[in-house]
Formats: C-alpha cells, sequence, structure tokens
C-alpha cells in the first residue's frame, strides 16, 4: 500500500481512500489501477456538478455571460475561481498533464467497468463565497493579494519529482500549516470544512466498497472524519456548511451606519458653516468619490463612458448600500467593448499575465469593476476623514 491510500473499514464497509496531487501523471495511472484491481462498488470523486461539468465540457467557458455574473454580485467569485485555474493550468502544463486529468482518469475507468460514480465535493461557489464572508477585512486584502500574486507571479518550472512531492505527508503538513497562519479562516473552509463535506458524501455513498479519490491533501482530514461518522460523533449532515453564513444584525445595519454618518456630516456642515460650508462637503463627497472610481477605470483602461459612469455614479451608490459603482461600470464596459469569441476561448490562459488580462475583454470587464469599486472605497473614507477635520474646526 502507497503512502497516497488509505484502507479502512467500518461495520463491514470497505472505504479506500486514493490520494493524488491534481497534476499528476502519476495519479492518473494509480487511479486507473486502483478501481480495476479494486472493483469498488462506487467511485467517489473530488467533484461538484458545475465542475464535473465544466471538466468534460472544455468549451463551457462560451457560455459565460458576464453581465450576468455582475447582476448578480459575483464579480470577485468569477476573478478568483479564474486565477485558481489558471495557476493549476500553469503547473501543469510543465509536466504535460491538465488538472483534473486524475479525475477524468476516475470517471472514464468507472464508466468502463459500469461501475457508478458519486460527487462528493462542495459547490466551488459555496467554498468560494463562504471563504469570502467568513474573512475579516484584513483577511480579505491577504486573499485578494494572493490571487494577485499566483495571477502574475513569475511562472517557474515544476518537475515530475517536485509535483509528485505534493502528495508527500510532511510536504502536505507543512502547506498546510502554512496556510493555517497566514489565512486560518480560509483553511478552516476551504481544508477543514471540505475534509468534513467528503468523508460524510464518502460515507453516505452508495455500496460496501466505496473508492474515493482526493487531493492527498485531504486524505488525514476525511479519514478523521469518517471515523467519527463510524463511531456516531459526527452527523453525515452537512447542511450547516452548505450555505452562505448570513450577515448578523450588525453587519446588516452597518451598511447604512457609513451612508448615514457621511449625510449627517453634511447636514451639519450647512447647519454650523453656513450654505457655503455645506456646498463645499457636497463637492468634497463628488470629487473624492468621482474621481477616485474615475481614475480607478482608467486604471483598467475602461472605455471613455464607463469612464464618465464611474465619476457621476460613485457619489451615489457609496450612499448606498444595496448596489455599488462597479457594477454599473462592469455593465458598461461589457455593453460597449462586448467580448467576443476568442475572449472565451483563452479567458484562462490570459489571467497568467498582466499583458493578455487587459488585451481579454472579459477580463478587462472585471478589472473596471474591480478598480471602479476599489476607487470609490478610498474616495469614501477620504472623504470621511476631510469631514472630520472640517467638523472640528466648526466646533460641531
Amino acid at each position: 500500500m502507497s503512502q497516497t491510500e488509505r484502507v479502512l473499514e467500518y461495520n463491514g464497509r470497505q472505504f479506500i481512500l486514493i490520494g493524488t496531487a491534481h497534476i499528476s501523471k502519476e495519479s492518473c495511472e494509480e487511479v486507473k489501477q486502483n478501481i480495476i484491481e479494486k472493483q469498488p462498488d462506487c467511485v467517489a470523486i473530488e467533484l461538484d456538478a458545475d465542475r464535473y461539468k465544466s471538466l468534460n465540457d472544455p468549451e463551457s467557458w462560451r457560455n459565460l455571460d458576464i453581465i450576468k455574473v455582475l447582476k448578480k454580485k459575483q464579480g470577485f467569485l468569477l476573478l478568483a475561481n479564474l486565477v485558481l485555474s489558471s495557476f493549476q493550468k500553469r503547473m501543469g502544463s510543465n509536466v504535460g498533464v491538465k488538472p483534473g486529468d486524475e479525475m477524468r482518469a476516475a470517471d472514464a475507468t468507472a464508466k468502463e467497468l459500469n461501475i457508478p460514480c458519486e460527487l462528493v465535493d462542495r459547490p466551488i461557489q459555496t467554498t468560494l463565497r463562504r471563504a469570502w464572508s467568513e474573512n475579516s477585512f484584513w483577511g480579505k486584502c491577504k486573499l485578494l493579494s494572493a490571487l494577485l500574486a499566483s495571477a502574475f507571479g513569475k511562472e517557474e518550472k515544476v518537475s515530475d519529482a517536485e509535483i509528485e512531492n505534493l502528495k508527500n505527508r510532511s510536504e502536505m503538513d507543512k502547506m498546510m500549516s502554512e496556510l493555517a497562519d497566514y489565512m486560518p479562516a480560509v483553511k478552516r473552509v476551504l481544508i477543514d470544512e471540505r475534509d468534513r463535506y467528503l468523508a460524510s458524501h464518502i460515507w453516505t455513498a452508495k455500496g460496501n466498497k466505496v473508492l474515493a479519490v482526493l487531493g492527498a491533501g485531504h486524505l488525514p482530514g476525511v479519514e478523521k472524519n469518517l471515523e467519527l461518522l463510524a463511531s456516531g460523533k459526527l452527523s453525515a449532515d452537512t447542511s450547516d456548511i452548505e450555505k452562505i453564513p448570513p450577515k448578523t444584525a450588525f453587519a446588516k445595519i452597518a451598511g447604512w451606519i457609513i451612508p448615514a454618518l457621511i449625510i449627517g456630516a453634511i447636514v451639519a456642515g450647512f447647519v454650523f458653516g453656513g450654505m457655503q460650508k455645506g456646498k463645499d462637503m457636497v463637492g468634497t463627497w463628488v470629487i473624492w468619490n468621482g474621481a477616485l472610481a474615475g481614475i480607478g477605470t482608467l486604471l483598467a483602461l475602461g472605455h471613455p463612458l464607463s469612464i464618465l459612469v464611474a465619476v457621476v455614479g460613485a457619489p451615489l451608490t457609496s450612499l448606498c448600500p444595496f448596489v455599488g459603482v462597479g457594477i454599473f461600470t462592469g455593465i458598461t464596459q461589457a455593453s460597449i467593448c462586448k467580448p467576443k469569441v476568442c475572449d472565451l476561448e483563452t479567458l484562462v490562459d490570459d489571467v497568467s499575465s498582466v499583458k493578455t488580462f487587459y488585451k481579454n475583454r472579459i477580463l478587462r470587464v472585471l478589472l473596471v469593476f474591480i478598480l471602479s469599486s476599489l476607487g470609490s472605497s478610498i474616495g469614501t473614507f477620504a472623504a470621511g476623514a476631510n469631514y472630520i477635520s472640517v467638523l472640528t474646526s466648526l466646533g460641531a
């Protein structure tokens, strides 16, 4: 038995866990061989329905509607998904393997042998949204910086041996420890929660002999959770980690606090400083918000009309907790500079460099969305800081 294989037996059932590196030639062969030799009743693979569809339909990106994505407020999620996909694809290209090839091999081998397959991973959108929502502001900044670093970082050649080392227990322990120290909330959602989710769905898979194909990093956690399930110390119900955490009462109120404080400060300016001072404060708000949102859109090389939408819209949307200026600038950009088929075909590849990122019309829309939103946010805090200074001088 290899160090990336676990054979567990509980209550007359057998669970065979095969740990893989997602871009490993050896993992593909190991998966095929194990399914053929073990002849399980069921093969469980670490995929969800959407990723399974994408894996079997490389052209699925052609159906992407960027405007619909922005309206659903999923711009950041799409960017995160693209960066992760691009990073894995770049690593796999060095060893001649596509990300997910071992899952394809498991699915294809099971079908050839008429063995049922079950998808046992949590939907990627749920995982990313939980990782985002459970992070603090500082955690979100670190997450974004890590994504950008992996997207635009220098491409390094990775050998077959280095890929196989990813399956080594000590290497995985080191990586998990580093992730836990740097971004504990992300580690909890991406690893710990998914270990439990995977184990629960492997446990409820049909048959007395279940072979599960998982990333090697999940082996220890899944094994631990299976033991808890077998002993009755853990329920197979995972509904609590399948939902996006609802906003707390404070978080709901907080969305109105800043707009209320800004409006209150402007009113105080009129009351304590007179008509001119009040007008000046309104002008400060419009200039800071509009200018910085416009500069952000300009840095994204947005269309002139998108820049105009940012300048005009940011002062208004910053006072509304329901919608941000990025949605309007992004939709404007997408409507004027309509994405082409070639943008969809090279979407994942174009994330890997600044030059191609700007060249791709879909990625440009995302950049307009993000930078205009960031500019408006900075403008809000800058204007707020100015208001504090003004009101203090007025004795308000």
